[in-house]
């Protein structure tokens, strides 16, 4: 049985806590509790709508900014900028309407998220929650440039063009 004493002790022990407790900032608060109390990781929850594909490490960009490609809302990219100024894709953003999980591997279910997982230079690695870890395609030097792909799009484009000038100057007599 819990005798007066003991009562009084501990609802004297109960305003001090409240007291320090309301003199302390917000950050101090979350300091206090035993597990730190910060905020979760976008996509470790599994929870959110999109998967995530990280290719860079957040702390090497100082902004970013969304660019939806392709149809609104199903491919999104992060783009970071650096403080040199240059811009570079830090995360993918695939709508899980797009994708879906089979075990820890992610399956593209749309085209454009095939052309996509197809296009990273390395499978998407499962990590947490709707999070994976994948390299960028791979970086092609300067002096292996033009690649075949880029010699047959500039042919395709030049008779695309051929073909628009015929088109007009044939209407125009």
């Amino acid at each position: 049985m819990i005798t007066d004493n003991q009562k009084e002790t501990a609802r004297k022990n109960i305003k001090k806590a409240q007291q320090k407790w309301q003199e302390m900032t917000p950050r101090e608060r979350a300091i206090a509790q035993p597990e730190g109390r910060k905020r979760a990781k976008p996509g470790t929850k599994g929870e959110g709508d999109y998967f995530r594909i990280v290719l860079r490490p957040k702390g090497e960009f100082t902004t970013f900014r969304y660019h939806d490609v392709g149809e609104k809302g199903h491919i999104l990219r992060l783009a970071g900028k650096r403080s040199s100024g240059s811009w570079d894709t830090q995360v993918w953003l695939i709508s899980k309407n797009d994708a879906h999980l089979e075990g820890d591997t992610l399956v593209a279910d749309t085209e454009d998220a095939r052309k996509l997982l197809e296009t990273l230079g390395s499978k998407p690695k499962h990590v947490k929650g709707d999070v994976f870890e994948a390299k960028d395609r791979p970086n092609v030097p300067e002096s292996e440039k033009p690649t075949e792909a880029q010699k047959r799009a500039r042919v395709k484009n030049i008779k695309k063009a051929q073909q628009a000038h015929r088109a007009r100057t044939t209407k125009k007599e």
